[in-house]
């Protein structure tokens, strides 16, 4: 499909959300059934659960509902008076919130954060700052955060710039106190910020960069906070790599790019390849909600096993809930926030 595609209308991109949410919704729950400890491994499924909490988290912001996570911004009383609210009456968002909060009370998930050595702190940090509002003060959760956050986890020592960007992101999530770099300087030294004569476009990480757009505006909650000439830079990386990712038919890799359009202020309705991209995505998407692999290319056999589907569906089908409820949002929330404008100032692997 080629970038130039006539833009998708508003009913068409709130029906793909709305596929993706149900599907989320009416699927998320396998994570922690009995079904699904037994038969996904370990560290995959810590981090499709994690990846649940931040869709959580952000869907409940956008919309208004009560129960958002993480700490970041709310006090005390604020989060005691969500605790007590209703839960969402979107029965989808009402199942994503009934799993997280049931594996975030639940004292055998945190073993599960270590067993990967190589991820078990990074781990510790989301799970304690990706936490429901409401949840007890001495819940397991503050106990894995305390463990994953002793040491130097929160020092520059021996971080790439982008683990040292997403640390600072939960960091100040879970609201404990670091000596990490500021925002401005960690986009300096990021693969984003590396002009196209240093940084042939092939070679960047799309991951890497959606990523860095998501923790500098908290995935299209804030500013990103980058000056013009870096804005302009960092809107034409995102914007070639969305052309890219659309010729391939990359939908998770897509799904990333339109959420890290609007992050930089930019309407993905309306720009040509973000346009193509949400046809991409509408005309990919099954009758079910779900997309059936990461890419055209991966598209998952008819004959697939319910678990298998499951595996291969969860990272694009969460990825373009989480890009379309962002996305779709009221320009101004209740609380103020405002999503970035054009005239800025100064995990997510899945279930595999």
């Amino acid at each position: 499909m080629g970038t130039r595609s006539a833009a998708p209308d508003l009913a068409a991109v709130e029906s793909l959300s709305a596929g993706a949410r149900r599907w989320i919704g009416r699927h998320c729950g396998f994570l922690d059934e009995p079904a699904g400890r037994a038969e996904l491994p370990v560290t995959p499924r810590v981090k499709a659960l994690l990846q649940l909490a931040l869709l959580y988290r952000c869907w409940a912001r956008a919309t208004g509902a009560a129960g958002a996570t993480g700490t970041s911004g709310t006090s005390g009383a604020d989060r005691t008076a969500e605790a007590v609210r209703p839960r969402p009456p979107d029965p989808d968002l009402a199942a994503v919130a009934a799993t997280v909060e049931q594996v975030w009370r639940s004292p055998d998930h945190p073993p599960l954060l270590t067993v990967e050595p190589r991820y078990a702190r990074q781990f510790q940090l989301m799970y304690g700052a990706l936490a429901p509002a409401g949840l007890d003060a001495d819940g397991p959760h503050r106990a894995a955060l305390a463990e994953g956050v002793a040491g130097d986890l929160l020092t520059p020592r021996r971080k790439s710039p982008f683990l040292h960007l997403e640390t600072r992101y939960y960091a100040e999530l879970a609201d404990v106190k670091h000596q990490l770099l500021d925002y401005p300087e960690l986009y300096r030294i990021s693969r984003l910020a590396a002009h196209a004569d240093g940084q042939p476009l092939a070679e960047l990480d799309v991951c890497n960069v959606t990523h860095t757009v998501f923790h500098l505006a908290d995935f299209g909650f804030r500013d990103p906070g980058l000056g013009e000439a870096d804005l302009v830079h960092a809107r034409d990386r995102v914007e070639r790599l969305t052309e890219e990712s659309v010729r391939r038919g990359e939908w998770d890799l897509t799904g990333k790019l339109v959420l890290a359009q609007h992050c930089l202020g930019l309407d993905p309705l309306t720009t040509p390849s973000g346009a193509a991209a949400l046809r991409l995505l509408a005309e990919a998407q099954s009758p079910e909600g779900a997309f059936p692999g990461r890419s055209a290319t991966d598209r998952v056999p008819d004959d697939a096993t319910a678990v298998h589907l499951f595996r291969k569906s969860y990272q694009s089908t969460l990825v373009v809930a989480l890009a379309t409820v962002i996305l779709l949002r009221p320009r101004a929330s209740a609380s103020g926030e405002r999503p970035p404008t054009a005239s800025a100032a100064p995990v997510l692997g899945g279930a595999r």
